[in-house]
């Protein structure tokens, strides 16, 4: 047994904890910038009670996905500020941008010098200044991984600013800021959650500690999400999500994902779809895939195993199959009313851009398997 891990340097969780952000960034900081989504009105309470501390707060909204561009100007903003705290209050998205002004904040340059794929590449010299990342979806896990996943418009891809010293200083998990969430939104986030447990779960790089929070939070998920899609003031099953999502996050950032994250990345650069939506499209057809491929090529693997495990866990049913696992999932999907990639403009000629594309994708190689060129083009094809 031999596996290295990473997170977050502290944890808070439960509801009522966004009342300690104020007393650890005082602990952090003197001057705040504070990255909200478009919404920046859910953060009053906590500028109030920054201020109150005589913490100075910069606010800077972000409105849809962060693009290189984007923290490229907003961190010289902040610089020009003398910002040396970054709060990200949001949804992945505002929180993958509080990281990336974390770190370019602490680094000279842009953000192209240090971006994957379509930067430089290369590694950021200097920890970034302290950072809190409090989210208020339960999906991503961004609070406790070491990555920012930027847009670049012009060239319709995403790529990642990823470092160890990108891990936020704190991660603020209250549950009760999820209970305003929209029931799509709900569904989509809720939806990269599971696919966030069961990608690390039979991925390549599993390791024994990520297993443990994989089965807890499909276990954990599998209740909860039917039912807060159902009524978005249970707060049981709100907690539950908001649990689900961060043990998602702690599996990923060191077990690996797979296929779904792997067409995530390039339709999340190619069209206005939002991750959670990509992810929850593809994820019942790439877990059929993975199954027909792994049963043809790979009739011994563990995986199936585990996939199997999968299922026993979603369902509830001991003797449940690995298929009655993907059975489940795309009911699941069909309750949540998950819209097919065509609602976002993906046709049928987008497909062979996309396999190119998604091959590369570095959330592939943990995938159980390599798939065909052919497989990839019936997972996306199915997910229209």
């Amino acid at each position: 047994m031999r596996f290295d891990f990473a997170t977050a340097g502290q944890i808070l969780f439960g509801e009522g904890r966004l009342a300690d952000v104020t007393p650890a960034a005082a602990r952090l900081g003197e001057r705040a910038l504070l990255v909200t989504g478009s919404n920046g009105e859910r953060a009053a309470p906590l500028v109030a009670a920054l201020r109150a501390k005589a913490l100075a707060c910069v606010p800077l909204c972000i409105c849809g996905e962060p693009t290189v561009e984007g923290i490229r100007t907003g961190a010289e903003a902040a610089r020009d500020e003398r910002c040396d705290l970054v709060i990200a209050m949001g949804g992945g998205s505002v929180i993958d941008a509080g990281k990336a002004f974390a770190a370019m904040l602490a680094n000279p340059g842009e953000p192209l010098d240090y971006l994957e794929v379509i930067g430089r590449g290369q590694p950021l010299a200097h920890p970034s200044v302290p950072c809190i990342a409090i989210p208020t979806t339960a999906g991503t896990g961004s609070e406790v991984t070491r990555n920012a996943v930027l847009a670049s418009p012009g060239r319709r891809v995403k790529a990642s600013l990823r470092s160890a010293y990108m891990l936020p200083t704190m991660a603020v998990v209250d549950p009760a800021l999820t209970l305003g969430l929209p029931r799509a939104l709900t569904a989509s986030t809720g939806l990269d959650a599971l696919t966030q447990l069961i990608e690390p779960y039979v991925s390549t790089r599993a390791n024994p500690l990520t297993d443990l929070f994989c089965v807890e939070g499909m276990r954990r998920a599998a209740s909860a999400l039917p039912r807060v899609w159902e009524n978005g003031g249970d707060r049981e099953a709100r907690a539950s999500m908001a649990w689900a999502s961060l043990l998602g996050g702690l599996a990923l950032a060191n077990a690996g994902l797979g296929a779904v994250h792997g067409f995530a990345a390039p339709l999340g650069g190619m069209f206005p779809i939002p991750h959670g939506a990509a992810c929850a499209a593809v994820l019942p057809h790439a877990i059929e895939i993975n199954l027909r491929a792994l049963r043809q090529r790979h009739p011994h693997h563990t995986a199936l195993n585990r996939y199997e495990e999968v299922a026993r866990i979603l369902t509830g049913r001991p003797q449940a199959t690995a298929e009655d696992g993907a059975r489940w999932i795309a009911a699941l999907c069909r309750k949540l009313e998950i819209p097919p990639l065509r609602a976002y403009g993906v046709t049928d000629a987008d497909i062979p851009v996309l396999v190119e594309n998604a091959a590369r994708a570095s959330s592939m190689q943990a995938n159980p398997l390599a798939l065909t060129a052919e497989e990839l083009m019936e997972m996306v094809s199915r997910a229209l």
